[in-house]
């Protein structure tokens, strides 16, 4: 006849715990993506009247090491979907850039910040960092 240790359950639940705290820690490091840290924010008039000048602000950055900053300011309004309005120069620091412009009509606009990172001063696939908020200009 032969015996069991009785410290062979007590070892298999020392393991189980073990197992346990590993795989919570895993799962606490996948939670926490080690991504580059950055914001972009823009601002915009509330309001304004049909044909007066429209100015949009915006400034970003990110800590990404080895990339330049191009920051753009995107518009959708009337239908015609998203599109570029403007962009700043590659920087290396934060990026800022000013859009000024005027509408012909009343309706909304709506505005927003993206943040570029580029390779080079003339790289022709930037990588999309961040986004602002989208921020809305009522015409009247």
């Amino acid at each position: 006849m032969t015996r069991t240790k009785k410290t062979g359950m007590k070892a298999r639940a020392g393991r189980a715990a073990v197992i346990g705290a590993l795989g919570l820690a895993s799962v606490a490091l996948v939670a926490a993506p080690a991504f580059a840290k950055g914001s972009v924010e823009i601002t915009a008039p509330h309001t304004v009247q049909v044909g007066k000048t429209i100015t949009v602000k915006a400034h970003g950055g990110d800590d990404s090491a080895g990339l330049l900053h191009q920051l753009c300011v995107e518009e959708n309004g009337f239908g015609e979907g998203w599109h570029q309005e403007t962009c700043s120069v590659p920087a290396e620091g934060d990026a800022r850039v000013t859009a000024a412009g005027t509408s012909a009509r009343s309706g909304d606009l709506r505005f927003r910040a993206v943040l570029y990172g580029l390779t080079s001063k003339h790289d022709q696939k930037p990588v999309r960092l961040h986004a602002s908020d989208v921020v809305t200009v009522h015409v009247r």
